[in-house]
């Protein structure tokens, strides 16, 4: 068995790498261009992901690969047309590197995508399920979706097994967007307004999310499956940054203002995306993962922050 992992340079494809060569595993990492960090694994430079990517050399005796490079959220997009940049990369390119897969003999082809495809909240007591309509609410999670469906039509063609993993917000050391913020200010022990919130979003650790794909890779029930996978355990965001601000050894200031304030104010400043991120509810159903694959997160939230922390550069903590 050999792996091809594409993005191998970005958060969760160098921590699958790492994984995947302490285990032994025969596997060759795809990027951009050559790393400048000297690693013990194979690399193959494969240049700008697009339709006119050539993957050939990255997928000799190749038989599973895990997809992870993607144009990813930009906060000030600069490009003409951004949905057209969106689908260059994550459709076209993800659809070009499975074709040429499925013609080199690839016999797996796992995709990770984004629980953002299932949209941009869930209701209270209701989690997102697989089967539920997709609801892509910006031109990232549009890409995704629309990848996602050109993925399912070459799979039936080709018979290649495809596995869609769609991951909620993923912690630990070397994440970036809202959790490397969070972390910045539980670090240095900001007081946030957020001790009248009550939301509930699901997470999943940087290992956890790994250990999946790993099983991925592997377990005959995966094929032709769509999986959203988290912790298992559903917070607060409150409740996070008190469990965050622990991890350093700080104790979390939460004054109680008004969810409905809050929200005003947002929408006032323009901030209302910022809003539905930090107090809106987004929880997932892993009943899938559970049962048919048996999965269960072997990391708990404490952990997994704990070694979040450990683990992070100073700079970065």
């Amino acid at each position: 068995m050999r792996v091809l992992v594409s993005g191998a340079t970005g958060f969760v494809g160098y921590a699958l790498t790492r994984h995947l060569w302490a285990r032994a595993v025969p596997m060759v990492a795809a990027c951009r261009a050559r790393v400048a960090e000297i690693v013990p694994w194979p690399v193959v430079a494969v240049g700008d992901i697009g339709p006119g990517t050539d993957w050939q050399a990255a997928l000799t005796d190749v038989e599973q690969v895990v997809h992870l490079a993607a144009r990813v959220h930009v906060m000030r997009d600069v490009a003409a047309d951004p949905l057209m940049e969106f689908r260059r990369v994550n459709v076209d390119g993800t659809l070009e590197l499975a074709r040429q897969a499925a013609r080199a003999g690839v016999r797996r082809f796992v995709f990770v995508s984004s629980v953002k495809v299932n949209g941009e909240a869930s209701t209270p007591g209701r989690p997102c399920r697989v089967d539920d309509p997709p609801a892509p609410a910006d031109a990232y999670a549009l890409s995704k979706y629309e990848a996602e469906l050109g993925l399912r039509r070459l799979a039936a063609q080709t018979g290649m097994e495809l596995v869609v993993v769609r991951p909620p917000l993923v912690y630990g050391s070397g994440a970036k967007g809202n959790f490397h913020r969070l972390a910045q200010l539980a670090r240095c022990a900001v007081p946030l307004p957020l001790g009248a919130v009550d939301n509930r979003r699901s997470l999943i650790g940087i290992d956890n999310l790994v250990d999946f794909l790993l099983l991925c890779l592997t377990h005959p029930a995966a094929a032709n499956g769509t999986f959203l996978v988290s912790d298992g355990q559903d917070v607060s965001t409150a409740y996070l940054y008190r469990r965050l601000a622990a991890a350093y050894g700080k104790k979390a200031r939460l004054p109680a203002v008004s969810p409905r304030f809050l929200r005003t104010v947002a929408s006032l400043l323009g901030r209302r995306a910022a809003w539905q991120r930090l107090c809106g509810s987004l929880q997932v159903d892993t009943g899938p993962a559970r049962e048919r694959l048996g999965w269960r997160a072997p990391l708990g939230l404490d952990e997994g922050l704990q070694r979040a922390v450990r683990s992070a550069p100073p700079e970065a903590a």
